[in-house]
């Protein structure tokens, strides 16, 4: 379900993956068969000695490697030294830091200014060709060599703030004249400081974005995602990419940014998820293309629904409780179903603890098996279980410590500790009472400006978009109007 809306490149870590649950025992795929598909991914591509590697694990260490095998690997490195030779110029030029900075900081870093000094032999099709070399790395496996290349690239249509510090004249005549630079001209910071993005320069951020995901940079991965993000919505505005492309686009990217915000979860990751989930356009391509990523969304909201609670000023739940709303609200538009999404379901649908309890103990194999959810397989059951409690304290006063160990799959003993635990860390309204074997909940009741801030939250976002429907309407009716005053023009002449 998720390979279609993958580089091929992004399949080999899943496989190798899948590989280590093999040998582990834990599912029942045959290695040889997975070898197969991986060799079979890496035909298209220029990884030849990684596909000699997979076959001879196929067909033994002492396999005679085919002669195609061979030919191909001496093409890819003669079309590597081709294309080094054609961008030979701008490649040695991005090699030299001293002369490149000094060209930034004469504000010639740019392709109009390089193409103008002719020594330098800058030429659109030298541009095309080092475009094309970062490509060819990419196919080779070499991630961190096309990443390189891509920088520069792009840094050569970018136009970034002029740096702050202050160079030797201005220390030496500290009375001269600043040139402040204007912001008109700084272009937008959240994809590189382009000033406008095209069809193929969205081409080279998705590759961008590629390269970070695969040499496993998730900071600039994640300034990538939002690169690939700001230019895909900016397409969409200036009418250059249809509804239907940006629809596949969102759903290639919703698929891309779980290796980046997976990996990132312990420094804000799986916030930057799910807001990204549930914008309205994503959540969109969600329920038309990938309601598989549903289980990622549910997953996501789980763990980090206290963490938002603790980051509120007040300690206030009502953040997390509006997380989970819109969770409820996305599965509903969703046809699908796993042990993790039916969890949430059994609680905060129909309220069904007993089927969220054999639901829990299904999560943990589902998780261990899962390449994105592996990592945070211990944690989830933790706040599963937190959730659990949450939600079976709201419609009891008093609850039975063996009861509620057997809807938490765990002994009363273990419970009990557990919950004390919970009830110190979190904070809550409740205590034990060990004479009766059971936990007293205190009132936990949403105070007037909790309320309040919960029902204004999106007015600011409601009347904006609605302002701005407004204004588009009335441009086009300006438009249609002045379309029929220049036709009524031309009939009277």
């Amino acid at each position: 379900k998720v390979s279609p809306f993958l580089d091929r490149h992004m399949m080999f870590p899943l496989l190798e993956y899948l590989d280590s649950l093999i040998n582990s025992g834990k599912i029942k795929y045959s290695s040889k068969e997975v070898a197969a598909a991986r060799l079979s991914l890496l035909r298209p591509t220029h990884m030849v000695d990684y596909a000699i590697d997979i076959y001879k694990s196929l067909h033994g260490d002492n396999a005679e490697v085919l002669k195609e095998m061979e030919e191909q690997k001496t093409k890819v490195f003669e079309c590597l030294e081709e294309l080094r030779s054609e961008c030979s110029s701008l490649y040695n030029l991005c090699r030299k830091e001293d002369e490149k900075a000094k060209l930034k900081a004469s504000g010639q870093w740019n392709v109009a200014a390089l193409s103008q000094m002719t020594a330098l032999k800058v030429t659109p099709e030298v541009l095309e060709s080092y475009r094309q070399l970062a490509k060819y790395n990419f196919d080779c496996g070499d991630y961190q060599a096309a990443r390189v290349i891509l920088e520069n690239y792009i840094s050569l249509f970018a136009n970034p703030p002029a740096p702050a510090n202050k160079d030797d004249d201005d220390e030496l005549n500290p009375n001269a004249p600043s040139t402040p630079q204007s912001s008109d001209n700084i272009g937008n910071p959240s994809v590189y400081y382009l000033h406008t993005v095209t069809s193929d320069m969205l081409e080279v951020l998705w590759g961008k974005l590629a390269c970070e995901i695969l040499a496993e940079d998730w900071e600039g991965a994640s300034v990538a995602v939002e690169a690939v993000r700001t230019s895909i919505e900016s397409l969409v505005q200036s009418k250059e990419m249809t509804a239907l492309k940006a629809l596949q686009q969102r759903t290639w990217l919703l698929h891309w940014s779980l290796f980046v915000y997976w990996n990132d979860s312990a420094k804000g990751g799986l916030e930057q998820l799910v807001e990204l989930f549930h914008s309205e356009r994503y959540r969109q391509a969600i329920t038309t293309n990938a309601p598989h990523l549903l289980r990622y969304l549910t997953a996501a909201v789980l763990l980090c629904k206290r963490r938002v609670t603790k980051k509120a000023a007040t300690g206030s739940t009502a953040e997390s409780r509006r997380l989970m709303k819109n969770l409820v609200n996305v599965m509903h538009d969703c046809e699908y179903t796993d042990p993790i999404v039916e969890f949430v379901n059994c609680l905060c649908v129909k309220f069904d603890f007993d089927s969220a309890q054999t639901k829990l103990t299904e999560c943990e194999s589902v998780l261990q098996s899962d390449f994105f959810l592996c990592k945070q397989t211990k944690l989830f059951m933790e706040e599963a279980r937190a959730f659990v409690f949450e939600n079976y304290c709201r419609i009891h006063n008093k609850i039975d410590l063996k009861a509620l160990g057997e809807k938490l799959a765990m002994d009363q003993a273990q419970a009990e500790r557990w919950i004390v635990d919970l009830i110190r860390n979190a904070d809550m309204n409740a205590k034990i009472d060990a004479e009766q074997g059971c936990v007293v909940m205190g009132a936990n009741e949403q105070s007037i400006h909790e309320q309040v801030m919960e029902r204004t939250r999106d007015l600011n976002v409601r009347s904006a978009t609605l302002a701005q429907n407004l204004t588009t309407v009335l441009n086009e009716a300006r438009k249609e109007k002045a379309k029929r005053e220049k036709a009524a023009h031309e009939e009277d002449y």
